[in-house]
């Protein structure tokens, strides 16, 4: 049973993905302009899509975002992470997202693993794994050596998944909370006791979102994730849309304002 709600969940992110909800394709012409990249280490090879801001200015350093695809995204093609993302390629492209320039990776979950490895049937929370899962820990990997290679500001760091990629939001947050500046998981679901407890989490700002007829992920887990961390004392903000399915990130990544408060955030 358990094989047979992870075929579905994956399906159902897939076809969101192929449709777009209805929403045209705005950078299908631009997906070439993120380099293709990989990350080989002796626990494995992350394979990644960079954009790196035009024009560096010397001496200058620019905010990174970090993008966690779903399910329906792995593999080892290193394109099905960044095509039709066009929701979230909205957060830097669009006119109101254009006005900060970043970097953006958008790494890729290798086929058969997951950003965070845990029974997504849980339908309220989960317990963390004690150890990272493969890509997650390449992930990490991967962080320390941009921030050491490139122009990267460590106060503005940010993380942002959807689907399966919103529990990876979740739980990159909770193992290293000191590496980011604000987050936005989207129709994910966390680890609750973690998200009420850890400490570092209080200074992140975060905004989450869910729609209310999410048959894939229920959002009840995103309901149980914002009241934990409203009880650690955070920062955070719950949108959820009536009536909209798994797909809200079509929303989300759209909301007015969006990209203004994100570029905004920078670790105290």
């Amino acid at each position: 049973m358990k094989h047979l709600i992870f075929s579905i969940f994956a399906l159902m992110t897939a076809i969101l993905f192929a449709t777009g909800d209805g929403i045209a394709a705005e950078f299908a012409d631009r997906y070439d302009s993120l380099e293709k990249c990989e990350w080989k280490s002796p626990n494995g090879t992350l394979l990644y899509r960079k954009l790196t801001p035009p024009d560096l200015k010397p001496g200058e350093k620019y905010p990174l975002l970090i993008f966690l695809h779903g399910a329906g995204e792995r593999g080892n093609n290193n394109i099905s992470q960044v095509a039709g993302q066009d929701a979230f390629l909205n957060l830097v492209w669009s006119e109101e997202g254009s006005k900060y320039p970043c970097y953006v990776i958008a790494p890729q979950c290798p086929s058969g693993k997951k950003w965070c490895e845990v029974d997504w049937s849980l339908r309220d929370t989960h317990v963390t794994p004690e150890t990272p899962s493969d890509a997650m820990g390449l992930l990490y990997e991967l962080l320390q050596d941009l921030k050491a290679k490139d122009q990267i500001d460590p106060k503005r760091i940010y993380v942002t998944g959807i689907s399966m990629g919103g529990y990876g939001t979740y739980d990159f947050l909770v193992r290293y909370p000191e590496e980011v500046a604000a987050a936005i998981p989207v129709c994910g679901g966390g680890d609750n006791e973690k998200l009420a407890t850890t400490p570092g989490l209080k200074d992140i700002p975060i905004q989450i979102f869910h729609g209310s007829a999410d048959f894939a992920v229920p959002p009840q887990r995103s309901r149980n994730a914002y009241a934990a961390l409203k009880k650690n004392g955070c920062d955070v903000k719950y949108t959820e849309y009536p009536g909209v399915g798994h797909g809200c990130w079509f929303q989300a990544y759209k909301t007015p304002g969006l990209a203004d408060w994100l570029f905004a955030q920078k670790k105290k």
